[in-house]
Order: structure tokens, then C-alpha cells, then sequence
């Protein structure tokens, strides 16, 4: 007898599911939802801008922006093994664009395709990164396929990191401040990876005052900042979008029941002489500077970073701007897109 009633996990073939590329895959990917999953896979925060877009004499199956960087970001799919021809248009796309992501999906990557990828990625500099992932459909029993996303080949980030701060200090690129910014971000990089928390995945930093992370829907960021005249680092949650107001103050309803969760209270900041809101916690009399207390720090805002996503993460995809109205509104038959 079966104590546990385990159910047997059944691999189901892509195109009993996705019939066409063009005419299902595509478009099921291009979904929001679905990018979220291709995204947090690849570490990556991806915005649609397009399906089928000319770049060159080829047709890109997507296109989308990664907001964290503001990078463009080139999506060729494939329902079965990988090709001569698709790693053609891959490196007319590369060559083309002066600065790009391309993620080549398939059922199955061949070794020599996998070995291409990985060889394009050691001897291209940062504007470049070209993944390999590979498509798979799973179900348990009779419930729905679901889809899972295996990286088979990706950028060695931390090389190019490295490569990338040496060239700047060599060519006096970076000022002291913003190198003390890079290594401060690298090192919190560092303890948020080691504690395994769901921001646990690898991220870039930059030689800024910030850092931003994904929590799952475009316009929203999950920041950590460090102010050294105000002697103090913040963990925030940051709204920029055309509806940063109307997702403010529909969180702030819920104040109450999201800071008894969190068990400390919040900064609830609409900014009111811009668009953006935000809503923060801050370490205060503390010195970003400082690298013996950066530990200390890094500690404080990886957990209270974690603490943010677990809280807003679901609160934050239901959000629609159609359920606040201005108090002050007298155009009631208004809605807000």
C-alpha cells in the first residue's frame, strides 16, 4: 500500500500540446505569465515588445525588453532539435544589434549546438549573452501539462564581471565611489545567494546607488539602496508605472494586515511630485562605507528583502488599477487601463 499516494510523473510530447510553433508556442509564451516563468529561469526580468519583428532579414519569434537593464532581448523557439539554420539567424541577430540577450528555445539542444553557445559566450564581451534552453512538458496522472524550462547553456556572468570591472579600473572608467558601489552590490549578491531565499539567483550589480531585484510584474521592483549622507540603507518596494498611484494606495488598504505579517512597520511614501511610489523600511545610522560593518548590513537587507517578496508577491499580481477611484473624482465613468 501506498502511505504517501504518490503520483508518477509522465513526460508528454510538445506537440500533442503545441501544434505549430508560430500559431501556439509562440503566442503561449508571449504571454505574461509564461515570460515570468522563461524570466525567473533565466534570471532575467522580461516586458513583450513584440511578436514576429523584422531584425534584419529574419523574423524574431519574440522580442522583449529586460527592464532591469533596459536590454533588448531576442527569443527564437524551436519545437524540436536544434538546427544549423536557427543557429544562423541567432548570429545574424548578434551581429546586427549592438548590444543583446538571445535565448534559443528547443526540444533538445545537440552537443555541438550546446558547445557553440558556450563558445560564443567566452569570447563575447558583456553585450552579449546567448542561453541554450531547452522546452519540456510534464504531467501527474491526469492534471494539465505543465511546462519546465532547463538552462543548457548560459553566460558565465561572474567571468564577465570580473572582466568587465578590471577593463573599467584599468581604463579609470569607475570613480571610487562607484567602485565602492559595484563590490558593495557583488558582496550582498554574495548573501542573498547563500541564504536561498526566492532572490537567490544570480544578478549583475552596478556601480549605482541601488539594486534592483524581480518580483514578478513589470513596473514593480523590489530595491535595496544605500544614501551615504543620509547614513542609512533601505530595503523598498518601488512602483513606476503609469499606475503607481492607483497601486499604492490599493496596497496601503491592506497596511494593517501586511505590516502585522512583516512584525515591524513600514514607510508609506506616494511622492507626490512624481509618478513613482514607494514603500520602504530603512537601516538607519549606518555607514555604507564602512567595510567591516558590511556584513551586518548585507544580513538586514537580505532578510528583509526576502520578507518583501514573500509578503507583495502575490498581492502585487492580483492589483488592478480599476478598483481605486480618487476620492476626490467627480469622473466616476472613468476607468484607469
Amino acid at each position: 500500500m501506498n502511505a504517501y499516494n504518490l503520483g508518477k510523473l509522465i513526460k508528454i510530447e510538445l506537440r500533442d500540446i503545441w501544434i505549430s510553433e508560430s500559431s501556439d508556442f509562440t503566442p503561449w509564451l508571449a504571454r505574461e505569465e509564461n515570460l515570468l516563468i522563461l524570466g525567473e529561469t533565466l534570471g532575467l526580468e522580461l516586458e513583450l515588445e513584440a511578436q514576429e519583428r523584422a531584425v534584419g532579414p529574419f523574423r524574431a519569434d519574440i522580442l522583449c525588453k529586460d527592464i532591469s537593464t533596459n536590454a533588448w532581448v531576442l527569443i527564437e523557439n524551436q519545437l524540436e532539435r536544434t538546427d544549423h539554420s536557427h543557429l544562423g539567424q541567432l548570429l545574424t541577430y548578434a551581429s546586427g544589434l549592438e548590444a543583446v540577450t538571445i535565448v534559443w528555445i528547443a526540444a533538445r539542444f545537440t552537443e555541438e549546438h550546446r558547445s557553440t553557445l558556450d563558445w560564443l559566450n567566452r569570447i563575447t564581451d558583456e553585450t552579449f549573452r546567448f542561453f541554450g534552453v531547452e522546452v519540456e512538458l510534464w504531467r501527474i496522472g491526469d492534471s494539465p501539462a505543465a511546462p519546465r524550462f532547463n538552462v543548457v547553456s548560459k553566460p558565465n556572468n561572474w567571468n564577465k564581471l570580473v572582466t568587465q570591472a578590471a577593463r573599467a579600473i584599468d581604463e579609470a572608467e569607475l570613480t571610487d565611489t562607484k567602485a565602492l558601489q559595484l563590490a558593495y552590490w557583488s558582496a550582498l549578491g554574495g548573501v542573498l545567494m547563500a541564504k536561498g531565499g526566492p532572490l537567490a539567483r544570480e544578478r549583475r550589480p552596478q556601480p549605482q546607488s541601488w539594486m534592483s531585484y524581480s518580483i514578478g510584474r513589470s513596473g514593480f521592483g523590489l530595491n535595496a539602496s544605500m544614501s551615504r549622507p543620509k547614513r542609512q540603507v533601505r530595503a523598498e518596494l518601488y512602483i513606476s508605472n503609469a499606475h503607481a498611484k492607483a497601486y499604492f494606495y490599493l496596497l496601503q488598504e491592506k497596511k494593517s494586515e501586511i505590516e502585522a505579517e512583516l512584525g515591524y512597520p513600514l514607510n508609506w511614501e506616494e511622492l507626490p511630485e512624481g509618478k513613482d511610489t514607494r514603500i520602504s523600511i530603512a537601516l538607519n545610522d549606518t555607514d555604507p562605507e564602512d567595510r567591516a560593518d558590511w556584513f551586518r548590513q548585507h544580513e538586514w537587507l537580505t532578510k528583509r528583502l526576502n520578507e518583501f517578496y514573500l509578503v507583495f508577491v502575490n498581492r502585487i499580481r492580483i492589483l488592478n488599477a480599476e478598483r481605486w477611484k480618487p476620492e476626490d473624482s467627480s469622473e466616476t465613468d472613468e476607468t484607469l487601463i
